[in-house]
């Protein structure tokens, strides 16, 4: 008897199942407006939000031009971004402040717009593009909605994060001649960074190996051009120390600093002494 009881109830739970499948799918296929409308607030409040996008989308053409029109277009951009299609949720967003520039939902779907594009950025090491694409947009929202303080601060967290990608992956491009020992060029290179741009976050990191760069290619040059090549690493030096004088790096360049000023001597000539290995 209780496996004829259980039976029946797997029965009744499947039948139940599919049941639930097929009101969904007959649904999603009806022009009942307004039992798809409920239906699609309820499963977004049940944070179901693929089904409730895939009914906001198939109701949009139904309530085009109707008093629903831009709530339906924002929540079903909202549902495709809180299911993580971020791709699908920025066209959605992008069309919705296009089509709908007065509607009490235009100011979030600008945001969520920045959010999908935000999260569509890379790593430092990637592609850069989409980061200066977010950037720009990310720049023209807040000149336009100045006022919108709700959003401003993460606007800025964004736009701080993206900067320092672009601030890592640019100190990178120097270090990696550095790395590869090639100091002349990871000097010039890594100069370059600050000279486009002096507030570069990584600038500590840039000055000392800036630095490390002048002393290495000063040690590895004929003894001819020593004394040239280590007074740039001097200038190096003194312009580091001025800006970091606490700086982690200093007893490494202090160290280098001291055996250039005993190579150099009072002279300003360089001695004879075993250069370093």
């Amino acid at each position: 008897m209780n496996k004829l009881k259980l039976a029946a109830a797997a029965v009744l739970a499947t039948v139940a199942v599919f049941s639930c499948k097929t009101q969904y799918e007959v649904l999603l296929a009806s022009n009942d407006v307004d039992a798809k409308y409920n239906a699609a607030m309820q499963y977004f409040a049940d944070k179901k939000y693929q089904k409730a996008a895939q009914l906001f989308e198939s109701m949009a053409v139904l309530t085009n031009g109707t008093a629903r029109d831009d709530t339906v277009q924002y929540y079903w951009g909202l549902s495709n971004y809180r299911n993580k299609d971020y791709y699908t949720a920025e066209s959605n967003f992008a069309r919705f402040v296009e089509n709908f520039p007065m509607s009490p939902f235009a100011s979030d779907a600008a945001f969520y717009r920045l959010d999908c594009l935000y999260r569509a950025t890379y790593r430092w090491e990637l592609d850069q593009k989409p980061t200066l694409a977010c950037m720009a947009a990310i720049a023209q929202y807040m000149k336009e909605n100045a006022d919108d303080k709700p959003h401003m601060q993460a606007c800025h967290e964004m736009m701080l994060e993206l900067q320092r990608r672009l601030d890592r992956k640019d100190f990178e491009a120097g270090r990696q001649y550095y790395i590869m020992e090639d100091y002349p060029a990871a000097r010039i290179k890594l100069h370059n960074v600050l000279k486009t741009n002096a507030d570069n976050v990584y600038r500590e990191d840039v000055l000392y190996y800036t630095a490390m760069a002048s002393y290495h290619y000063a040690r590895l040059s004929v003894r001819e051009k020593q004394k040239e090549r280590y007074l740039t690493f001097v200038d190096d030096y003194l312009n580091f120390v001025g800006e970091y004088p606490e700086s982690h790096y200093r007893p490494e360049l202090d160290g280098h600093y001291r055996h250039v000023q005993k190579l150099l001597g009072r002279s300003g000539e360089v001695m004879e002494t075993p250069v370093e290995k």
